[in-house]
């Protein structure tokens, strides 16, 4: 199932205009689009999203988009809640190829099993059209970097409160029957 709603941050790059030799475009969020993108994330804020790529032809067919995202969010703390700033520096390297290109197909060994090396690079992505979105991929290595359990400097967890031997032994439910019999 495709999703045609528009993204949060977007940059559409036509590949038709894109030629063997790197464009450089820089990109940066405004107002609007940090809202947007402080929500999709789940963060109270993000204050700045800036991107330096290059985008260039991949081969025959493809587009290389490389660079680097730098972005400042505000989250909150998970021990003490307070806002909690991180800044994130990132490289960005993706690679395209349309649909059905065989530049997209994942080498599989005899028994029909897919090879894939950890330390090596990623397949190329696919796209459908003639547009790639250079915007959804400079949001997509940030919302990869951001700390999912950011922690204020200095906070830490209280203690914890542990159950002794004493605490794990069954009272006796007949003991306030005894008492009453005292008086």
């Amino acid at each position: 199932m495709r999703d045609d709603s528009k993204p949060a941050f977007s940059y559409p790059v036509k590949v038709g205009h894109i030629s063997a030799n790197a464009v450089s475009v820089h990109l940066s969020a405004n107002e609007a689009e940090r809202r947007a993108l402080a929500k999709l994330w789940n963060v109270e804020e993000v204050l700045s999203l800036a991107a330096d790529l290059q985008i260039a032809r991949w081969k025959k067919d493809g587009v290389k988009i490389k660079g680097d995202v730098a972005a400042r969010v505000v989250q909150s703390c998970v021990v003490t809640l307070e806002p909690v700033e991180a800044e994130i520096k990132e490289p960005v390297e993706a690679i395209f190829v349309p649909e059905g290109s065989r530049l997209a197909r994942q080498a599989q060994n005899d028994g029909g099993e897919m090879v894939l090396d950890p330390d090596g690079p990623d397949i190329p992505d696919t796209f459908a059209g003639d547009t790639i979105d250079a915007g959804v991929v400079v949001a997509e290595h940030v919302a990869l970097a951001i700390d999912p359990y950011p922690r204020k400097e200095g906070a830490v967890f209280g203690e914890r409160i542990e159950s002794s031997e004493a605490d794990d032994k069954r009272p006796n439910p007949f003991a306030v029957l005894k008492n009453l019999k005292k008086d």
